[in-house]
């Protein structure tokens, strides 16, 4: 059977059948997922081992949901390498399938590793589904036939790179995994009484709170998702730069929902030479654009550094909430000194964003890491945050009083008044002649005077300005 849903809070979700596509490296398993899939979930290039940690997606196949799992590229290898710890993931992988497709490369011929593998998947007691790709051509699909040899059955011949038998096998795939099991939800709704007019339908709960962890390689991305989650979910290890493409998940805690999302470290513009690195930088940039909040995580031993500072900036200039997470705080000294060397560079260097949380944890042993979520929690609560006009609008007339605005091209501006145009991040319009004229260190005066007041620390805040036109002003 699958994986038992999501924990906590989403116990109405169906369980969705589990199809995991398996096979050795560079046979075509992440072009297979991204078709199947239906858009680019998983990177994909040439060079093998592209993919090493475990990634899903929900695919609607032939009128049926499945969730669809990519796995690195199957390996003998000794468990401690990096091969061996992808290969362990792989495993447990399967091991929670109620499919798994074996995927060989046709034009490569079986190799011993083919075979050696597929004797492993007699052995799991998963059903099987052979697939032979690149089988376009002739050759491809006479090719094909040799896979019989490894005693899964008739092999599906198909080409994920140009479309070719994916019908077939999204007909196969429907017809094979069991149906999807929805759990019995009674929902203990207030039964409305006669004559009350004020009843409303309680509102549909929120979406998952969309999180991202950000930051550059070996901070300990990886290793905050695992402890997380509670498993062994991302490959992690010495190495740095093993997370190469940006992996979600779902979870949930004691409020809802989340979906998390852990991203590839971000290296200086200027190191990043390689086409995968480039590609592995575009989807940390697009996870991060698609976040509500995001974890930026830097290693505590080594303090911040400029690339930290140019990856915040851009959280800021995407309007995305932001949690400072000081990982391996064990490993730090002197606690005091340091956290005050971080406190002051984040202070001078992020005006921007003053006030951002700071949690201090070790994704290691899980010291402190109990304080992340609620502060992440907090930090949604207040990117999300109104302010009624009225209360906005008695703060800003104070404001004025307090700093009259300056004089431009000798002429006095006049600020009439302000509201809040959104939230996410929060956004206030001010209107008054030749408003759009107001100068860049009186806006900042006004936004730091809206985050103290209405306690907004951390969150960026945008200010948009909104002149009246003079009907004489062409006279």
């Amino acid at each position: 059977m699958a994986e038992p849903g999501p924990p906590g809070g989403e116990a109405a979700v169906p369980y969705l059948p589990v199809v995991v596509i398996v096979g050795r490296p560079n046979v075509g398993k992440s072009t297979l997922f991204n078709r199947l899939a239906g858009r680019r979930h998983a990177l994909v290039a040439d060079t093998p081992g592209v993919t090493r940690d475990r990634k899903d997606a929900v695919a609607m196949l032939r009128g049926r949901k499945v969730r669809l799992i990519d796995t690195a590229g199957l390996e003998e290898a000794a468990p401690e390498s990096l091969y061996g710890r992808m290969r362990a993931s792989s495993e447990m992988a399967v091991a929670h399938a109620d499919l798994v497709l074996f995927c060989i490369d046709a034009r490569s011929g079986i190799t011993p590793a083919d075979q050696h593998f597929a004797n492993w998947l007699r052995r799991q007691g998963r059903p099987v589904l052979l697939i032979a790709n690149k089988t376009e051509g002739r050759a491809g699909a006479a090719a094909a036939m040799e896979a019989y040899s490894l005693g899964l059955g008739s092999p599906l011949s198909i080409s994920a790179e140009h479309g070719e038998g994916i019908a077939d096998l999204m007909g196969e795939i429907a017809d094979r995994v069991p149906p999807e099991v929805v759990p019995d939800v009674v929902e203990d709704l207030p039964e409305p009484q006669d004559g009350d007019e004020d009843y409303e339908v309680p509102p549909r709960p929120p979406g998952p709170l969309k999180l991202a962890i950000i930051g550059r390689p070996n901070a300990g991305k990886s290793t905050l998702l695992n402890r997380l989650l509670g498993e062994e979910r991302m490959i992690t290890g010495p190495e740095a730069g093993l997370t190469r493409d940006s992996v979600a998940v779902r979870f949930a805690d004691e409020v809802g929902p989340i979906e998390l999302v852990d991203t590839p470290g971000m290296r200086k513009k200027a190191r990043v030479d390689l086409p995968l690195e480039k590609m592995s930088v575009s989807a940390s940039i697009e996870a991060l654009k698609m976040a509500e909040i995001v974890v930026l995580t830097l290693d505590a031993t080594l303090g911040v550094h400029e690339q930290d500072l140019q990856i915040a900036r851009l959280i800021e200039r995407e309007g995305r909430g932001c949690v400072l997470a000081l990982n391996k705080w064990d490993a730090v000294e002197d606690r005091e000194v340091t956290r005050k060397a971080i406190a002051d560079r984040i202070e001078f260097s992020l005006s921007q964003m003053r006030g951002i949380p700071v949690v201090t944890f070790s994704a290691l042993t899980g010291a402190g890491i109990k304080r992340l979520l609620p502060t992440i929690r907090a930090a949604h609560e207040i990117w999300n945050k109104r302010v009624p006009t009225g209360e906005l609008n008695r703060w800003f007339e104070s404001a004025l009083e307090r700093h009259t605005p300056p004089l431009v091209e000798g002429r006095r501006l006049k600020l009439r008044y302000i509201t809040q145009a959104k939230a996410r991040p929060p956004t206030f319009i001010i209107f008054g002649t030749r408003a759009e004229m107001l100068p860049e260190d009186y806006q900042r005066y006004l936004v730091n005077g809206l985050r103290e007041r209405f306690k907004m620390p951390g969150t960026p805040i945008r200010l948009q300005l909104r002149g009246t036109k003079n009907p004489y002003a062409d006279n």
